[in-house]
């Protein structure tokens, strides 16, 4: 079966997985096997004042609706792009005196579109709202109790002149967001920002060594009246050479666990038993909980305790983090490498936990020096794990090379960030915003290095001036959270 749109892909019964999708024709690394829209989205509760509601996008100012005081948009084009969708959830904020949560509002939003448009297939739609997944058999005593109170916050919501849905079909709608709302990012790609649903999306399986990614584009809403136009949506595009007939799969958890710890989060967020090859023949966890070899191999007993201490570590490091005391979490990372390094392999997980963390904040906190040496082990111990066009790889090498950049160290960093661009080309494709800020630090760092191999006095006093008027910029405050991950779960 294919629909508009769609017509390289179809849906069929994987063997012991349920519902996936399988490649028609040949694709190659880059290549995007299709682009989807949202079906309905929202910005998450904490972010609607200072995130687009249109496209996601982060802006300084932002205009504000007139009428329900609650949606923001980049500008009046953003405005009239959403209003067949806010135009009911409007009127709903006015009536009912104060403004829903995520859940609700983007449960409501599907049932007004379901209300415009039926519940069975739309244009370009593989699956229908129907027909997704919605797990609600599978909730704990937990997740029942929120869902009642979901369903109740609904119907309170809910207004009495829309069409009326049944309270198994409410049901449905919110186990359907619980197991397929899809993380939103801002246009920089390091902040989760929404939640959206996509049904074709839905369709693809999990495995830890997929051979897709999933990239959200906010899309080009300045460029409405010309042919660079184009709107918010998701890209799915291929990692490695698809022949037709091969199963599409991506990646619901980040690679960087080993396969115990994977599939336990697999089971516990998405209800299924992973039985990809990586986590059957525990492939890389040998690297993930590598030790020290040769003559002062430590003991099992230091091996653990050693782990165990990181654990620790790592749960003063947040805490500390989300205090924003920043000296703290260096000083924390420093005394946790001391007792890691003499014990643990370079492509531990817990080394290379405490090594991103340290680089992100050293290089905040303007000690570039110490934060590439850092960063330079930790994306040396990431090539070894992740698979070579990971977007969460490449992202990391990105900040890697800027590190090396601010540290003046420009031969590593130009190195880093042509390696993290060729990563980005297949992952994010050349037009994404993130791509082409990283072309804009390509070229200017393969300048610079062409200055600095002419004339390496002339470089570095020609850089002391320029970084007074800096193109490449300084850190962003470090974040608490990890990269957003593909969907959005309740923790």
């Amino acid at each position: 079966m294919t629909k508009g749109g769609m017509e390289s892909v179809e849906v069929f019964v994987a063997e012991g997985k349920g519902r996936g999708l399988r490649a028609l024709k040949e694709f190659l690394p880059g290549d995007v096997i299709f682009a989807e829209p949202a079906y309905a989205a929202v910005v998450f509760d904490s972010l609607t004042h200072i995130i687009c509601h249109t496209c996601f996008k982060r802006q300084e100012r932002l205009h504000r609706c007139g009428q329900c005081k609650f949606a923001y948009y980049c500008d009046r084009t953003c405005q009239r792009v959403a209003w067949l969708d806010h135009k009911s959830e409007c009127s709903a904020i006015k009536r009912y005196g104060k403004v829903p949560t995520e859940n609700i509002r983007l449960a409501a939003r599907i049932m007004w579109k379901i209300e415009r448009e039926g519940s069975g297939l739309t244009e370009g739609c593989l699956v229908s709202i129907d027909d997704l997944q919605n797990h609600v058999d599978n909730f704990g005593e937990e997740e029942k109790k929120e869902l009642h109170a979901d369903v109740e916050s609904f119907l309170e919501f809910w207004p009495p002149q829309s069409q009326q849905f049944g309270m198994q079909f409410i049901s449905h709608i919110f186990g359907v967001i619980n197991c397929n709302g899809f993380t939103l990012s801002d246009q920089r790609g390091l902040q989760a920002v929404g939640v959206g649903i996509f049904p074709n999306l839905c369709q693809a399986n999990h495995d830890c060594w997929p051979n897709c990614t999933v990239i959200f584009n906010n899309g080009n809403h300045e460029a409405v009246r010309s042919m660079f136009h184009t709107q918010m949506r998701i890209e799915l595009r291929a990692l490695s050479k698809i022949s037709p007939g091969d199963e599409l799969t991506v990646s619901y958890v980040d690679f960087l666990n080993v396969s115990e710890e994977r599939r336990k989060q697999l089971k516990k967020q998405y209800y299924f038993d992973c039985t990809c090859e990586h986590c059957k023949k525990q492939i890389k966890d040998d690297l993930m909980l590598a030790v020290k070899g040769g003559e002062n191999k430590p003991s099992a007993e230091m091996v653990k305790e050693v782990i165990q201490f990181s654990k620790d570590t790592l749960e003063k490091i947040n805490k500390a983090r989300l205090e924003g005391v920043y000296h703290e979490v260096v000083r924390l990372c420093r005394e946790c490498l001391k007792k890691q390094e003499p014990v643990l392999g370079e492509t531990n997980i817990y080394l290379l936990r405490i090594l991103s963390i340290a680089s992100e904040v050293l290089s905040y906190l303007q000690m570039f020096e110490e934060a590439a040496e850092y960063a330079k082990r930790m994306v040396d111990g990431y090539l070894k794990i992740y698979h070579p066009n990971n977007a969460q790889l490449g992202m990391a090498v990105m900040r890697a090379g800027v590190t090396h950049w601010h540290a003046g160290l420009i031969e590593a960093g130009h190195g880093m960030i042509c390696k993290a661009y060729a990563i980005l080309l297949v992952t994010h494709g050349p037009s994404h915003p993130i791509t082409k800020d990283l072309e804009v630090m390509r070229v200017q760092t393969e300048m610079e290095l062409r200055m600095f191999q002419q004339n390496e006095f002339m470089y570095y006093k020609m850089r002391e001036a320029a970084l007074k008027n800096q193109k490449i910029q300084v850190m962003p405050e470090p974040t608490n959270e990890a990269s957003p991950s593909l969907y959005h779960k309740k923790e």
